[in-house]
């Protein structure tokens, strides 16, 4: 089963990512899982945290996830990749105002 807030990263450029994780966490569970393997990684590191300081501000980490997969390539050999889950929701406090506004209710 595929969750449907889940975003999945590849080679697409990295704002096409934000967007849709900044669609997916404006919806109606205010989350967002941003999934990668291998290299792109360090592609998911950066869609979280344009994601938070940029667009939603008053959205946090709740949770990191780790591991590594067993691929099996076609000649039948087994490598080992690793993976990262980052969640992403909207703080309690969603009255607070824009990020160096002054605005805090």
């Amino acid at each position: 089963m595929v969750n449907e807030n889940t975003i999945y990263i590849g080679k697409k450029p990295l704002m096409s990512y934000v967007l849709a994780a900044l669609r997916q966490i404006n919806g109606d569970e205010g989350t967002v899982v941003i999934k990668a393997r291998g290299k792109s990684i360090s592609r998911a590191v950066d869609v979280a945290e344009i994601l938070r300081h940029q667009f939603v501000q008053n959205a946090s980490v709740e949770d990191i996830e780790i591991s590594t997969e067993k691929l099996t390539s076609d000649e039948g050999r087994e490598t080992n990749v690793s993976s990262i889950e980052i969640l992403i929701s909207l703080g309690e406090d969603d009255q607070a105002g824009p990020a160096g506004s002054g605005i805090d209710n």
